[in-house]
């Protein structure tokens, strides 16, 4: 019969302490930031159609809001967390198709991501910033 008392070395689980966080860790980690951060946008975006739908009082609250340089950060934010997380859900859709798995092509779609919704947010708020006469 088998000793009870005996205790065994068990292996430990790897953990953040174990590997070395790669890109395609950390775009992982955002894309579930960027998409718990869409729910509070778009309680925002909800709060701005009611404040349209109540009348220019409540939408003047909310313009005042989301006017002032907080508002327009958090604005900038949900942009920037909205164009992320559809880059990674097209990365992901890549890697659904078969494609995209060799460790070269992972950085590259990984770094696109960063890069291209970055981009895309600063070209968004530039043209919106054009088009209200600010820039």
């Amino acid at each position: 019969m088998a000793d009870a008392s005996i205790k065994r070395e068990r292996p430990l689980s790897p953990h953040l302490g174990i590997y070395r966080p790669l890109i395609n860790m950390v775009m992982s980690i955002v894309h579930r930031i960027t998409g718990s951060a869409l729910y509070a946008g778009t309680a925002l975006l909800a709060w701005w159609l009611i404040a349209i739908a109540q009348g220019p009082k409540h939408f003047a609250l909310v313009s005042a809001v989301f006017s002032h340089p907080l508002g327009q950060l958090v604005l900038f934010g949900y942009t920037w967390a909205l164009i992320h997380h559809m880059l990674g859900g097209v990365r992901h859709l890549i890697w659904d198709t078969g494609r995209g798995f060799s460790i070269g092509m992972v950085n590259f779609l990984s770094w696109g991501s960063i890069v291209l919704s970055v981009v895309l947010t600063v070209a968004i708020w530039a043209v919106g910033l054009h088009m209200q006469g600010a820039i």
